[in-house]
């Protein structure tokens, strides 16, 4: 595991068919440490998961289930996701314990919505350590880069930019990635040239 801020570490998953990494982050705090997107975690990752204990597994999306269940299986963690994604993440044979609501809060995180890849996608913002933390609503690839996954694995194209035009409302400086290269600083302007590239916004 690589601790990329002060108690934040992530872990990758290479990709074959994709061509990048996918990322586990765990956050360590005091009202319970949170395992994020989790993928599949090595040896090391694993002891480092189990030494450290993990209170709540946060899913971003429904197709991010990945390694959720063995960590919940291997620390006794409780899985939570946006009710609108948690059948899909069931039928992934996740089992789902605890639901995740846009507006609320989970540890040092404020739970920001961002549907449109699927109906409960949401994004994790730290205020404090100007963090964002998103799943399938951006990518980091190619690195340095931000960029949106393929219009045909989205529910609602356009819902989903006008989700991410949102998040410069935030105030942050860097964004970890369930898909890609991490951002650590500067990037909220890679987000902003991002949205840059968007057709005028829809109605």
């Amino acid at each position: 595991m690589q601790e990329i801020f002060p108690g934040i570490f992530t872990w990758p998953w290479f990709s074959e068919r994709h061509g990048y990494d996918f990322n586990g982050t765990l956050v360590l705090d005091s009202s319970g440490n949170l395992c994020i997107d989790p993928v599949e975690p090595g040896a090391d990752a694993m002891a480092r998961l189990e030494q450290a204990g993990v209170g709540r597994i946060l899913l971003t999306n429904r197709n991010h289930v990945r390694a959720a269940k063995l960590v919940r299986e291997r620390t006794g963690a409780t899985i939570a996701i946006h009710p609108a994604d948690a059948g899909h993440a069931r039928d992934q044979g996740a089992p789902i314990d605890e639901d995740l609501a846009f507006g609320g809060r989970v540890g040092p995180f404020s739970i920001v919505g961002v549907p449109g890849k699927s109906p409960g996608e949401l994004a994790l913002h730290d205020p404090r350590r100007r963090l964002l933390i998103v799943g399938d609503a951006l990518i980091g690839n190619p690195p340095g880069e931000l960029a949106l996954l393929s219009e045909r694995v989205m529910d609602d194209p356009a819902l989903l930019r006008a989700s991410v035009r949102r998040l410069l409302e935030l105030d942050f400086d860097a964004i970890l990635v369930g898909d890609g290269v991490a951002i650590v600083e500067g990037a909220r302007e890679r987000l902003r040239e991002l949205v840059a590239s968007f057709p005028p916004e829809e109605p």
